[in-house]
């Protein structure tokens, strides 16, 4: 089945935003619920678990983007994973509902709730809730980025790396990937650790890491309200070729990517020294 969209006007990016950001806070809560009172898990047919908790985030998202904004199509994982084809345009909302389900079924904290939007093949803009720890982070590429939890909202911003070496973070599932461990030879690495989900790109986002090297497969849902928080937070995200992830891809597959802090060109390009070492 294909949806299509109908034309109304696009709303201001900041609009956009806090629409985005509500959805993500709500869904949040729509999940904390669900693991409060116990779910099953299941396997899909690509062999990725689903749970109650993704269905259940993704049907309150989807209404309430496609009620605020029904000129902008909005993708969703599990429609998609159902056959559900929404046709996007030069501007469309892509979905993840609950980002690191493995996660989730599994006890863990990292898993996010993912809510970006693409124009013109780039994520421009993102919100992300990581419903364990109450935090929400949002940002527009060059407007840029904060985060929200109990104590308040305060901007955030990526950092150069300290002269120790990179502080990484990798997938908790690649582990033990080979080309990881290929690729960090030779480098000066000050500390690795594994944590699953796009949490990853809100800890780079926040100047609490570096660099997040990804060399197993993602899908567009899963990168693209991240990669706008990184972007709009000083980093960048780049694929093998060195140039910034995009989207509309035929299959929504992403190549391998690296998500980057601010690199010492930026300091001289008069970056601040406030923003090179605080989170």
């Amino acid at each position: 089945m294909t949806l299509s969209p109908s034309s109304r006007p696009d709303h201001d990016d900041r609009a956009l935003l806090a629409l985005a950001a509500r959805l993500a806070n709500e869904a949040a809560e729509i999940i904390r619920e669900i693991r409060a009172r116990g779910f099953d898990t299941h396997i899909k047919s690509d062999t990725s678990p689903v749970t109650e908790a993704d269905h259940a985030a993704e049907r309150h998202i989807l209404a309430g983007l496609r009620a605020e904004t029904p000129g902008i199509p909005a993708i969703g994982e599990e429609e998609v994973a159902a056959g559900i084809r929404t046709a996007p345009s030069a501007v469309y909302w892509l979905v993840d509902p609950l980002d690191g389900t493995r996660e989730f079924a599994a006890g863990r904290d990292d898993f996010t709730v993912n809510i970006g939007l693409v124009r013109g093949g780039r994520a421009v803009l993102g919100a992300m809730a990581i419903p364990a720890y109450h935090q929400l982070y949002t940002g527009i590429v060059g407007g840029g980025a904060q985060r929200t939890d109990p104590s308040g909202t305060s901007a955030i911003h990526a950092v150069v790396p300290g002269p120790d070496g990179l502080r990484i973070l990798a997938s908790r599932h690649y582990a033990d990937d080979p080309r990881l461990k290929a690729w960090l030879a030779g480098r000066k690495v000050a500390s690795l650790g594994n944590i699953g989900s796009a949490a990853k790109f809100a800890r780079v986002a926040e100047g609490a890491a570096d660099f997040y090297p990804r060399l197993g497969p993602t899908m567009e849902w899963d990168t693209a309200a991240p990669q706008a928080i990184v972007e709009a937070a000083g980093g960048v995200v780049l694929d093998e070729t060195g140039a910034p992830l995009q989207y509309g891809k035929p299959d929504w597959r992403n190549p391998p990517f690296f998500c980057h802090g601010r690199t010492c060109a930026d300091r001289r390009k008069g970056g601040s020294a406030e923003n090179d070492r605080t989170s």
